[in-house]
C-alpha cells in the first residue's frame, strides 16, 4: 500500500519596492496633512497609524508609560521585518525616542507607498 502526500503550494509575496524606506524621517513634506496631524495630535496619529497596521487602536497611548516608546519601535522593527527594510534596532530606538511624530509620519508613508493590504489567515484546519 502506497501514500499519496499532496501538499498545497505556499504563497510567496514578490516585491519589486526596493529594501530602503521610501522616504527619509524628516520627509514630512511628501505628506503635510499626515505630518500636521503627526505633529500636532501625535497620539490620535500614531493610534489611527497602528489600526491600519493591523493593531490595536490604542496601542500607542502605551508609550507614555516608557523610557524609550516600546511601541513606535515594536510597531517599526515589524514594519522592517514584514516590508524587508534593511536597518537596525539602534536606529529603531533613537527615531523612536527622539522623532515620535516624525517616526509614526515615516511609517504611514511607508504604508501608502507600499500599498500591500494586511490579510490576516486562520492557518487552522479541521
Amino acid at each position: 500500500m502506497s501514500k499519496m502526500v499532496v501538499r498545497q503550494p505556499q504563497p510567496v509575496m514578490d516585491s519589486l519596492v526596493s529594501n530602503d524606506w521610501s522616504s527619509g524621517i524628516c520627509d514630512c513634506c511628501q505628506d503635510v496633512p499626515e505630518c500636521c496631524l503627526g505633529v500636532w495630535c501625535c497620539p490620535c496619529f500614531a493610534c489611527v497609524i497602528s489600526k491600519r497596521y493591523g493593531q490595536c487602536l490604542c496601542l500607542p497611548l502605551l508609550d507614555m508609560f516608557g523610557c524609550i516608546p516600546p511601541i513606535g519601535m515594536s510597531m517599526r522593527i515589524s514594519m522592517r521585518h514584514r516590508y524587508g527594510i534593511k536597518g537596525d534596532m539602534c536606529k529603531d530606538c533613537l527615531y523612536a525616542y527622539f522623532c515620535i511624530p516624525c517616526n509614526w509620519c515615516q511609517m504611514s508613508r511607508e504604508m501608502k507607498t507600499r500599498q500591500i493590504p494586511v490579510v490576516l489567515v486562520n492557518a487552522a484546519h479541521r
